[in-house]
């Protein structure tokens, strides 16, 4: 029998053993942290983007994406244990969406990108 990928362990009686189970929990939480990072301060104002009705969008959470107010994938190559928000347009129309992260509708603004609390935040920065 071939096991891929398995531990040789030191055994109690001297000996080693195979072990075909390996030990991954390491490196799922390098990928995978417990605590999800907080979302990052893209923009401090909206960006406006004709959506299609019935095409699905994944808005970016974390902040992290060069594609705002999108996702690239960037929240999992920088192991944030976020991801994005995925929602389907209603109908064709401008809108609005969050570059802030900081909105209480997302993806949609809700104007929070005028606060106090965002204006003094670094771009970059969590809130």
């Amino acid at each position: 029998m071939r096991c891929v990928g398995a531990i040789l362990r030191p055994a109690a009686h001297g000996a080693w053993d195979l072990n075909p189970r390996r030990d991954i929990s390491s490196w799922l939480a390098r990928w995978f942290p417990r605590t999800p990072a907080r979302s990052v301060v893209a923009l401090k104002t909206p960006i406006k983007v004709e959506l299609v009705a019935g095409k699905t969008y994944r808005w970016c959470v974390c902040g992290r994406s060069k594609k705002q107010p999108f996702c690239d994938g960037s929240h999992f190559f920088q192991r944030t244990g976020l991801s994005p928000l995925k929602f389907k347009a209603q109908e064709t129309r401008t809108v609005a969406l969050c570059t802030c992260k900081a909105t209480q509708r997302p993806p949609y603004c809700d104007g929070t990108h005028r606060s106090e609390r965002v204006q003094k935040a670094e771009v970059g920065s969590p809130l």
